[in-house]
């Protein structure tokens, strides 16, 4: 059984587009973009003959079987190997908040011969896991809901999260899932809580604002190998 990975694509803004359309080439309709800025030095600019850009971040969900064709167009359809043109990196996932987002997020995707993705959620989480001390909760909600989510994760123990501006694609494939529209206008919070607690505060987050809420939040966990600066605080 596979498991799914967060592919995270950074090039230059205007290549963005063109970031989405592969991702969507791939079945991976549902992807959402953080604007940022690059921090190479003047010197390492200068040595390969570049100038400074504000930067664009796509996120985007995938299966094991569909990793490598993706990586495979990034590189041969944007060079993305070449100095300059931008990463992409990927990162298993190890927990999806509810059947719901786990079928949203994979809707157009081939989970291999005969799958069913109601039926294999449970197996797949599951099969995803990988043991680590904590966890780092990645929401997906409707711009204006963070007291909601975060009242909602610290009624199940976290502590606090750090949310970033982002902007949704494919409404249309969203509308065509749920039979109603989701906002674009998107914030992304993240929350770093002990593996222990991580279903419980998902679970929280999910019943308080999830899809069914205004908020429309859809949550994934990723494993965090290291960390350090962490408090939680008394039970």
């Amino acid at each position: 059984m596979e498991g799914l990975h967060l592919v995270t694509a950074v090039t230059d803004r205007h290549r963005a587009e063109k970031v989405i359309r592969i991702f969507n080439e791939n079945n991976v309709f549902t992807t959402d973009v953080v604007l940022g800025n690059g921090t190479a030095s003047s010197e390492v600019l200068d040595y390969l003959y570049l100038t400074p850009v504000e930067k664009a971040i796509v996120f985007g969900i995938i299966t094991d079987s569909g990793v490598s064709q993706l990586f495979k167009d990034f590189k041969n359809k944007m060079y993305i190997e070449v100095p300059g043109n931008g990463i992409v990196v990927s990162v298993p996932l190890n927990s999806v908040g509810g059947k719901r987002s786990f079928e949203y997020i994979l809707d157009g995707q081939t989970l291999g011969s005969g799958d069913r993705k109601s039926s294999i959620f449970a197996e797949r989480e599951k099969r995803m896991a990988v043991n680590t001390d904590f966890e780092l909760l990645f929401v997906i909600a409707n711009e204006g809901y963070t007291d909601l989510i975060m009242d909602a994760a610290r009624s199940a123990g976290a502590s606090g999260g750090t949310v970033i501006k982002a902007k949704g694609t494919g409404a249309e494939y969203t509308e065509k899932f749920f039979g109603f529209s989701i906002a674009s206008e998107k914030e992304i919070h993240f929350i770093v809580v002990p593996a222990q607690g991580r279903n419980n505060i998902m679970k929280a987050i999910m019943e308080k604002a999830g899809l069914d809420s205004k908020a429309q939040s859809i949550v994934f966990s990723l494993p965090v190998s290291n960390a350090i600066g962490l408090w939680q605080p008394e039970q």
